[in-house]
């Protein structure tokens, strides 16, 4: 297929245009180079012949038409977004314009271009979405499909927001589509500002290694790599109209995730101190939600996927991609916001 990835130059969206490539498909990939993209991430298949760069917005209506009459993409595999949930409280109104606005106008440039091409049906409308829409979960309990929608920040808002309208546009016009909502991400190329890169980078940097309110807040950690597999099985497999949830089956407290980290930094690059003696516990983020987690079961069930990589593994190859790769990493460290902490509004 001839896919057009969206936010192909940030940290998912380059691991779904790598694999893609890798399974021999071809790729346009459309970014806006915001402050977290980075076509380093890319630099591996940018030389492909089967691969093209756009450099546009998903709010400009008039740049995605030509991308679409240009390119003829067989399906849309849409990563854009603003996702740093720290900055959605210090700044909503970019995360409305870009994951709501930007959405709304990726939608009609795609139905257009659809009803265009004689509304073919094989089409693919991907829209790749976050578990955070589903509010905060207690000491039990899963995200399946069917739980009700409860976003508690302005990002989680936003990408609420956009669900809905992808799949009101399926609904109302017979746009073909496709949803998937993930658990959290991690892996390498991440940008440092999400909580693992930020571990990292302040260990070897021996800074404080902050940790929000008691670290007790509980994620499912999905290795990024594993993800992009299951965002392209979904395209190819998927039943139109259908969500999906994406989980790793890897949940953990913050507070643990940060130790093992710094246990791998401890083997792999010795320091003076156990990395971990630079935790500090710092007040905790405007509402932040205690656990997410995810059940799997009907991409498993359905699609036969299951992710491949365990936490302890994943962590691992992250750590030791960053000890590999410090020229990428300290490129990124002078772009605004990197090193300092946000989201205290």
């Amino acid at each position: 297929m001839k896919l057009l990835v969206t936010g192909g130059a940030g940290f998912i969206g380059s691991a779904v245009v790598r694999r893609a490539m890798a399974d021999g498909h071809s790729v346009v990939n459309l970014d806006a180079l915001t402050y977290a993209a980075c076509l380093e991430n890319v630099a591996s298949v940018a030389d492909h012949p089967d691969y093209a760069f756009e450099q546009a917005d998903i709010r400009d209506r008039a740049a995605l038409d030509r991308i679409f009459s240009q390119h003829r993409p067989d399906a849309v595999m849409h990563l854009a977004a603003e996702s740093h949930v720290d900055r959605s409280i210090d700044g909503p109104a970019t995360f409305i314009e870009t994951n709501v606005l930007g959405t709304f106008h990726l939608l009609e440039a795609a139905r257009s271009y659809w009803n265009g091409q004689g509304r073919p049906q094989d089409f693919r409308f991907h829209h790749i979405s976050t578990d955070e829409v589903f509010g905060s979960l207690g000491e039990e309990g899963m995200f399946t499909e069917e739980t009700p929608y409860d976003p508690r920040s302005p990002y989680s808002a936003s990408k609420a927001s956009s669900d809905h309208m992808v799949r009101a546009w399926q609904e109302t016009y017979g746009l073909p589509i496709l949803l998937t909502n993930c658990s959290n991400n991690y892996g390498p190329f991440h940008f440092p500002e999400k909580l693992v890169p930020v571990v990292i980078l302040n260990a070897l940097a021996n800074k404080p290694i902050a940790v929000y309110g008691k670290g007790e807040n509980v994620r499912d950690w999905l290795y990024v790599e594993d993800h992009a597999d299951a965002l392209l099985l979904v395209l190819e497999k998927g039943k139109v109209g259908r969500s999906y949830n994406i989980g790793g089956e890897n949940e953990a407290r913050n507070i643990d995730l940060v130790q093992m980290i710094c246990a791998i930094l401890d083997r792999l690059r010795p320091g003076t101190r156990p990395y971990a003696s630079l935790i500090e516990f710092v007040a905790d983020r405007p509402g932040h939600d205690l656990r997410y987690a995810i059940d799997p079961a009907r991409i498993r069930d359905e699609l036969g996927w299951r992710p491949s990589v365990t936490l302890e593994e994943g962590l691992e190859r992250t750590v030791r991609w960053y000890l590999d790769n410090e020229a990428w990493w300290r490129a990124l460290l002078d772009r605004e916001g990197v090193g300092r902490r946000l989201g205290t509004a």
